[in-house]
């Protein structure tokens, strides 16, 4: 290999603490930040983080960092983790579409702490989250699809995407952002298992990605160094966690021409992306055929790999049960219309309607739709009506990727929606106000959650 990639993606983010930004990327920055707030704000409600905020109160240490879970002081890497948790709890956020990766949660929940705890220009924090992502999303891509088969990519890559940020507020020059990186990737973990199986630990791995990646840039800015061949090298990152020792080709196209922070997917269902195509495709088809619920005999959903391997399911426990499931996302859509928190309540996931009609389900794997993945997440829907008509639908693409993103009306739509399970109207629209308008970094409005028995 000619090109060292770490050094490259080192270089890369160092560029972005001096290079001029264009206005649609710092626009395209701030939408990642108001996105990550809104996915954030109902984790601070209900799920893992409140427990760990609780457990964890003597040891947030001194600090000028916020933990928008308990709204209290506390240090970086504290703040890191307990923000880092609840920004992936409601599954609401971001996605980096063509590395299968959300680097909003663990790479802003660091930008953010830090940011705060140095008392940091906006100039500053914005800059950090975009070469955060950069250099994220970018080793998503020379990682993927393989490094998905057993490792959580959120969890493993968030881990660098984090180290980046910090060590740019640090003001680290390229061989300290490197440092940063390869310190990283010897903390970056987070299995399949608990990503796909039970329990609530998926949300932990972004929290600890988090405070892992303040870690190591911390220790990259205080002179703490790592092996520059930590992401290609024969035993480097990418040999232990994917095919071969990754493709940066990939990893590496165009960069400097175009930054993943102008791709991003924002989403527009409170569930796992890889169910998007069927919401969009059965929205799609109700509008031309008028069909209600009770019209339907049987709907086979046709996907990529993860559609089966991780949302063919049938058994659903748990509110995040049911986020990773087409048949029951597929039920709640046709029956109320929206596939939002609401759908994940204690009483919708009762509902006798709902569990019978998930037996109409069935979710198989198309070759043609696995071959375009991940580039591209698709599904073909088949519908049989009770009338014995058989409707068929193709759908392209997810409401809310580059090629047919969310408005910034629609976003602002999404925030609001969100934030009113554990905001206040006023205080929500001054923090948006903040985040899209002013030379100021988020933070000086704190976040007052309502207890609520949402799921």
């Amino acid at each position: 290999m000619t090109v060292n990639p770490l050094i490259k993606l080192a270089g890369a983010a160092d560029d972005w603490n001096r290079r001029a930004i264009p206005d649609a990327v710092a626009r395209d920055a701030r939408r990642a930040v108001l996105d990550w707030f809104a996915a954030m704000v109902p984790g601070c409600v209900d799920g893992p983080a409140v427990a760990l905020a609780h457990a964890l109160a003597p040891d947030r240490g001194d600090g000028l960092a916020i933990s928008y879970v308990d709204g209290a002081l506390c240090s970086a890497r504290h703040a890191a983790l307990l923000n880092g948790v609840a920004s992936h709890t409601a599954e609401f956020d971001d996605i980096f579409r063509d590395g299968g990766y959300h680097p909003g949660s663990p790479t802003i929940s660091a930008a953010l702490a830090l940011a705060q705890a140095e008392g940091a220009r906006s100039d500053a924090f914005y800059r950090a989250v975009i070469g955060g992502y950069e250099v994220g999303c970018r080793i998503a891509m020379a990682l993927q699809p393989s490094h998905y088969r057993n490792w959580h990519i959120t969890a493993t890559v968030g881990t660098i995407g984090a180290a980046v940020s910090t060590a740019m507020l640090k003001g680290c020059d390229t061989d300290e952002i490197g440092h940063a990186i390869a310190i990283a990737s010897s903390f970056a973990g987070g299995h399949q298992e608990n990503l796909q199986g039970p329990g609530q630990t998926k949300p932990l791995h972004c929290g600890h990605a988090a405070e892992a990646g303040v870690l190591a840039g911390l220790a990259a800015a205080a002179g703490v160094t790592g092996s520059p061949d930590s992401l290609h090298a024969a035993h480097g990152y990418a040999a232990a966690t994917s095919d071969g020792t990754g493709n940066w080709p990939s990893g590496l196209a165009g960069l400097g021409d175009w930054t993943p922070i102008s791709r991003m997917t924002f989403k527009n269902h409170g569930c796992c992306g890889h169910i998007f195509p069927t919401l969009d495709g059965l929205r799609a088809m109700q509008a031309v055929h008028g069909f209600d619920p009770e019209a339907v005999t049987h709907i086979e959903v046709q996907g990529y790999g993860p559609t089966v391997s991780i949302c063919d399911r049938m058994d659903v426990q748990t509110a995040r049960d049911a986020r990773f499931s087409v048949q029951y996302c597929a039920a709640a859509l046709l029956h109320t219309g929206a596939v939002r928190l609401g759908a994940f309540t204690p009483d919708m996931l009762k509902r006798r309607d709902l569990r019978d009609f998930m037996r109409k389900v069935t979710v198989v794997e198309d070759s043609e739709i696995a071959a375009a993945y991940p580039e591209r997440r698709q599904a073909r829907l088949v519908i049989t009506l009770q009338s014995g008509a058989r409707i068929e639908h193709f759908q392209p693409t997810r409401k809310g990727d580059p090629d047919d993103p969310l408005s910034d009306a629609e976003l602002f739509a999404k925030f609001d929606e969100l934030t009113a399970e554990g905001a206040a109207a006023d205080d929500a629209a001054r923090l948006r106000d903040v985040i899209m308008t002013a030379d100021s970094i988020p933070g000086q409005i704190t976040l007052t959650p309502r207890r609520h028995s949402a799921a």
